[in-house]
């Protein structure tokens, strides 16, 4: 049953438009005053006093009460307002609001921080994920919307025809957007835990009704505007330290123009450290902790009795001594902090001998911030091998990203929502013009952080370390933690354990910037995360009642019925969501990596050939998405350490040409065409009426 609408072909403008878009440049520019406004006023409070607490307090609760209140003034039971916010969105808004959608957790808060670990590595995400909007815009996006359905997975059932590939369509869909929704409540349970000093799980469930209040309430149309307003907070939020970090470094308001200058700075300071003699007695304390631990490797039963016994022995001296009652506590706190069993010591003895054979490497593990690759092709053969699977990796990866957002269903599906298929290729372009703002901004904040961390912090006594290395510590250990290894009482490069998604959230404090810089942008990181979570919720949810029910099941239900049941799944998906990433399953960016592999393997090959191909047909698409998107899961499963662990596999990662679980995408991409090419050929031919769809998106006007 098809809903094409009568605007899904023409391009002249609803009836109105030109009022409502005048309307809307009127309420955009009165809320980017009144965001300018209410940051000048809670500087000045804090600058009377206001505590930290209540500055974070007051950013958490009045940008969701924002959120919250359109949410609310935009609900709907409409079907083509929930769905698609009634296909009336301008270019330029629905670019905003897709550049908030876009820019999720893992580019927000991920990117400059991936770039400050990896240097020039990070720039495959950058080249990824930008590349993919042209694909967007030259493959799929225009011929989409001259479709004119709901859904990804009505696309599929429509040119396909039959139920079974709408059915892996919608499977398909839950699961790179549950794997994507997962990283972003991560995100939101680090921020809100930062801007109220809340436990992380806690965070995570306050940081929920933000979301589900704008999703829940009016579908599409309420994500749609709420992100509008994400978009511009998110912006202010990532542009003011970076700027402000350019002013104090180089006296020039500009980054993308001076990072350059810095960068030359940071190589200076990564070759004194190279050689300096106390990074080099830290990494030799590593590598002797390194060699125990893989000694108590060998045996962990006996290594951990050996241990209880020797931690017991020193209790009892201590008592036996009369020793002061906090020599007493820590030895006690020493024993009871020992693994509880031989399986559960492996386990965190493991993971000990990782980060310790880690730190045992130059510049903390990290690569020089412009070295292009590993390695090096001109001197010897390991060299040449490193540099050879660096590189592979790089390329493979920037493939992943790319053919994956061009065939993510939250982002395609903003696309619906446009009045016309011109409207949806202007809005293409707009997109990529508000992503480029944070994108070309984000390498200048890793290289500029870089050198303040590496100028101002390291080399510092312990006794004198910025406040923020404390308060990072307090929120989680895991994102940021100093050890004097060496014990001489200043801190070292390698006595640092710095997590990616610190980088951004703590850029204003290491920039010396007031705490209401630092609220913005745990504000604006907020909003990332609740931006891409609602569209990615609203997609999962779409994809249960609209394409399974609605489509499947119940196709005489009543409008009414299937928005109150995309709600109530919302609700539930929610939740599940929440649960999952209080478990703390990996980082974010490997979460929202391992969903645009998904995506690519699963939709872009049954997507490009749908449109491009009219051979293709129901059991080549089927057989396809399910042969690229099984490949894909297997490969991440046998190489990616945290899904191993849940699965139980032990036996040796095997890395196929060395591509990374990250990359896993590379192999299922190219079999879901090879699978959909090969199987439509050896069986019967799409339905006239499926070729005639075919045809139809084919030439968009």
């Amino acid at each position: 049953m098809s809903e094409r609408t009568p605007s899904a072909s023409p391009d002249n403008s609803p009836p109105g438009q030109a009022e409502f878009r005048r309307e809307l440049n009127r309420v955009t520019v009165w809320y980017l005053l009144g965001v300018v406004v209410f940051i000048l006023v809670l500087g000045g409070l804090e600058q009377l006093g206001l505590s930290r607490q209540w500055i974070g307090l007051i950013f958490l609760l009045s940008t969701i009460a924002l959120y919250a209140t359109i949410g609310i003034l935009s609900r709907t039971t409409d079907a083509a307002e929930y769905y698609v916010a009634g296909r009336r969105v301008p270019a330029l808004y629905n670019g905003m609001a897709t550049g908030a959608d876009w820019m999720s957790a893992a580019s927000f808060i991920g990117v400059a921080g991936t770039l400050y670990l990896t240097g020039y590595g990070g720039l495959a995400f950058i080249i990824g994920w930008t590349g993919g909007y042209c694909l967007v815009a030259l493959c799929l996006a225009p011929y989409l919307r001259r479709f004119g359905q709901f859904t990804i997975p009505d696309f599929l059932g429509e040119r396909y025809g039959g139920h079974l590939p709408r059915l892996i369509g919608i499977g398909a869909a839950i699961l790179c957007s549950f794997t994507y929704v997962v990283a972003q409540i991560y995100g939101v349970g680090i921020v809100t835990a930062r801007l109220t000093g809340v436990a992380f799980e806690l965070g995570i469930f306050l940081g929920l009704g933000g979301i589900l209040v704008c999703s829940f309430l009016g579908g599409m149309r309420a994500v749609t505007w709420t992100q509008v307003a994400q978009y511009i907070v998110l912006m202010i939020a990532y542009l003011v330290p970076v700027v402000w970090l350019s002013v104090k470094q180089t006296g020039v308001p500009l980054p993308h123009v001076v990072y350059g200058y810095q960068l030359e700075k940071v190589t200076q300071k990564e070759q004194e450290l190279l050689v300096d003699p106390k990074e080099l007695e830290v990494r030799d304390a590593f590598a002797q902790r390194a060699q125990l631990l893989t000694h108590k490797l060998k045996d962990p039963a006996r290594s951990l009795a050996e241990d209880r016994r020797s931690a017991e022995r020193r209790i009892a001296t201590l008592m036996a001594t009369d020793a002061p009652a906090a020599e007493i506590m820590a030895a006690e706190k020493a024993l009871s902090s020992l693994p509880r069993d031989a399986k559960t010591a492996q386990r965190q003895w493991s993971q000990a001998l990782a980060q310790a054979e880690a730190k045992t490497r130059p510049l903390n593990g990290m690569p020089p911030q412009g070295l292009p690759f590993a390695g090096n092709p001109q001197c010897s053969a390991a060299e040449q091998t490193e540099f050879d699977v660096s590189r592979r990796n790089f390329l493979a990866l920037i493939f992943c990203l790319m053919v994956g957002t061009a065939a993510l269903p939250h982002i395609l599906i903003r696309y619906y929502t446009v009045p016309s298929v011109r409207e949806a290729r202007r809005s293409v372009a707009w997109s990529m013009l508000f992503i480029l703002l944070l994108y070309v901004t984000a390498p200048a904040l890793a290289v500029l952080v870089k050198y303040e961390v590496f100028s101002q912090v390291v080399g510092t006594s312990f006794s004198q370390l910025p406040e923020w290395v404390a308060a990072w510590n307090r929120v989680d250990p895991t994102l940021l933690s100093v050890s004097d290894m060496n014990l001489d009482g200043v801190l070292q490069l390698n006595e640092m354990t710095l997590n990616a998604d610190v980088i951004v959230l703590a850029a204003p404090a290491i920039a010396g910037l007031p705490y209401v810089v630092s609220a913005l942008v745990a504000a604006g990181a907020l909003a990332a995360a609740l931006s891409t979570a609602d569209g990615l919720l609203l997609t999962i949810s779409s994809a249960i009642s609209h394409d399974l029910y609605y489509k499947m099941i119940d196709p005489d239900a009543s409008t009414a019925r299937r928005v109150t049941i995309s709600k109530m799944v919302l609700l539930v998906v929610a939740l599940c969501a929440a649960y999952v990433a209080a478990q703390r399953p990996a980082d974010i960016l490997f979460l929202v990596s391992a969903a645009f592999s998904f995506a690519a393997a699963a939709f872009f090959p049954a997507l490009v050939l749908g449109i491009f191909w009219k051979r293709a047909n129901r059991i080549g698409a089927s057989l396809g998405m399910l042969a690229g998107l099984g490949l894909t899961l297997y490969y991440m499963a046998m190489t990616q350490p945290w899904m191993r662990s849940v699965l139980g596999i032990t036996s040796p990662i095997q890395l196929w040409w060395d591509i990374q679980p990250i990359s896993a995408g590379v192999f299922g991409v190219p079999l879901g065409f090879a699978v959909i090419v090969l199987v439509s050929l050896l069986t019967a031919p799409p339905t006239a009426a499926e070729q005639r769809v075919a045809e139809d998106v084919r030439y968009p006007a």
